[in-house]
């Protein structure tokens, strides 16, 4: 190192940015101290500081080492720390920040600010390009004028009133990429952001939330824990997954999914006007992938209705990859879902198959089902048939695992059981 040019030096040290690090470092020699300034990010990991001694602070050396860097784009901040000390670093490094993100949960401020004071203090960082948030209680609409470079936001185990987290979207309109995982305390939210092109909605709770998301530009939808779901500027839209663990999915309002590749919707239960208007607007997908245990409009838990397998397959003619659970494939298996098959029917786009078996009930017809899969499928290359789930204790499973087995012997090269 000794023998590199000062300004190589300076370029290798400035790529750390663990803290510790820069500490480290700084204890070198004084070429090396003299070549920390230029760092171009920081991270202060959780447990940095338990063990400080002499009266130290962790605010005091983070704010120490803020202030010496130059030109500071990242900073990410784990361990605990006051408003004041956030205050302080954003008042060094604010103007140069691009990519911010703090652990909020961890505020040891002995003060009695709010937190939503606390957020406020973010708006000296207005050149930030992506913000992530760990923690957060929002209750009041943080007092954000324009973040206008911000195009990442991510909020992760956060409570927040419905008018607090529309008003905060307001101040980020050039949003490309939204997250919003482990939220509660929604009930309505509503969602107008014209750039954004990836959005991730986790709402924790009773799951009887609703979503109104207008996003022209929107490739990339997955929403968790919506009863009701409006999404009506579609066209750009290529994967969208749709679940909901906790409650029931009662309604669904989607636009035109012309440039739908892949599409997941999982739940307890979904109304099947909710399940059939998905089906019907998916009709040009290439990827599915369904597991929803039950249908029913109200409290009691209905299985679903008879599917024709003809009319299915012919209305998503470009279905490539198909991932079946116990229900749906229940319902492809009723006693007059093959009727409409005959020697012309093909599948010409399936290629994967994967199918969980939950019950050895019906077994002729499921078998029935799973042969004419693999005889007119014509592009077929992977069938999976998982049945570890099955209920193994009624009299006909073991017969029905033997069919299985059957039928995987005579297409070795197509059917695996798992």
């Amino acid at each position: 190192m000794d023998a590199l040019p000062d300004a190589v030096v300076q370029y290798i040290l400035s790529t750390i940015n663990s803290a510790k690090d820069v500490a480290s470092c700084n204890c070198v020699s004084k070429k090396w101290k003299d070549s920390m300034p230029y760092i171009k990010s920081l991270y202060f990991p959780c447990s940095l500081f338990d063990h400080l001694k002499n009266d130290q602070t962790s605010d005091c050396i983070v704010t120490q080492i803020v202030a010496s860097v130059f030109r500071l784009e990242d900073l990410v901040v784990y361990c605990p720390f006051t408003s004041t000390a956030l205050a302080s670093w954003l008042s060094f490094a604010g103007h140069s920040l691009k990519n911010l993100e703090l652990r909020m949960n961890n505020f040891i401020d002995q003060n009695s600010v709010t937190d939503n004071q606390k957020l406020d203090c973010l708006q000296a960082a207005r050149n930030l390009e992506s913000l992530k948030l760990w923690g957060v209680l929002m209750v009041n609409a943080p007092k954000w004028d324009k973040f206008k470079k911000l195009q990442n936001l991510e909020i992760v185990g956060a409570r927040m009133e419905d008018v607090a987290l529309t008003e905060a979207l307001k101040s980020a309109p050039s949003l490309t990429r939204l997250v919003l995982l482990g939220c509660e305390g929604l009930r309505t939210v509503w969602i107008e952001l014209l750039h954004l092109e990836h959005c991730n909605l986790d709402f924790y709770g009773s799951g009887s939330c609703s979503l109104t998301l207008t996003a022209p530009k929107i490739e990339y939808l997955e929403v968790q824990g919506c009863s009701l779901i409006r999404v009506c500027e579609t066209s750009c839209l290529k994967n969208l997954s749709l679940a909901n663990n906790a409650g029931r999915v009662y309604m669904v309002d989607f636009g035109k999914l012309t440039a739908l590749d892949s599409l997941s919707i999982r739940g307890v239960q979904w109304c099947w006007d909710a399940i059939s208007k998905m089906l019907q607007l998916a009709s040009e997908v290439k990827r599915l992938y369904m597991k929803i245990e039950f249908t029913g409009d109200f409290e009691a838990l209905l299985p679903f209705p008879e599917i024709d397998f003809v009319d299915f397959f012919k209305s998503h003619p470009k279905l490539k990859a198909f991932d079946i659970h116990g229900a749906m494939f229940a319902a492809l298996c009723q006693k007059n879902s093959l009727k409409n098959v005959d020697s012309s029917f093909k599948i010409p786009c399936l290629e994967e198959v994967a199918v969980t078996v939950r019950s050895p009930l019906n077994a002729e017809q499921k078998m029935s089902t799973l042969e004419s899969v693999v005889k007119f499928g014509k592009k077929l290359k992977k069938l999976k048939i998982k049945i570890l789930g099955m209920k193994s204790g009624h009299s006909s499973a073991d017969d029905f695992f033997e069919e299985i087995c059957m039928l995987q012997y005579m297409n070795q090269r197509l059917i695996s059981i798992e």
